[in-house]
């Protein structure tokens, strides 16, 4: 079964209607992050594509990541709950949850103006080239994946 599509204004629009839903008092149901710290997770993804700010991995950790973490990370296979997650997106410290909710909207906003097609073929900052299917997916899982851990 396909994903939603990330990229359909449709989709994306349902996405940021549920992360309003979120407030500073919003509870987990499960794992160790506050909402705020949720908000600022979901960004790493974002930051991967667009910033220039984590380090890359090396040549024999990208080959390890591509071989073992790629397919749980782009297939349409549901996260786990509280299941592991890389060094770069462990979010510690207190967050503004406003400032980390605005800045995690204008990245779903932006990938969407992009469009799939800017994202066929693109390299991924751990996994190396993805198709529009594997972008989407690995977008989309993951922010599901953390609205719902927030009940949204």
């Amino acid at each position: 079964m396909a994903l939603p599509n990330i990229f359909s204004q449709q989709v994306a629009d349902d996405i940021i209607q549920r992360i309003n839903q979120l407030s500073p008092e919003s509870q987990a149901q499960w794992g160790k992050m506050n909402v705020a710290q949720m908000l600022s997770h979901c960004c790493v993804t974002y930051e991967l594509v667009y910033e220039d700010k984590h380090p890359k991995p090396g040549p024999f950790m990208k080959f390890i990541l591509k071989l073992l973490i790629k397919p749980k990370v782009v297939s349409e296979v549901p996260y786990k709950r509280s299941g592991p997650t890389s060094p770069a997106f462990i979010i510690a410290g207190e967050k503004d949850f406003e400032a980390e909710k605005n800045r995690l909207i204008a990245f779903i906003q932006k990938t969407r103006q992009l469009g799939a097609t800017e994202f066929e073929g693109k390299e991924s900052h751990s996994f190396g080239k993805l198709n529009q299917i594997e972008w989407n997916n690995m977008f989309y899982k993951h922010l599901n994946h953390h609205l719902t851990q927030f009940n949204v």
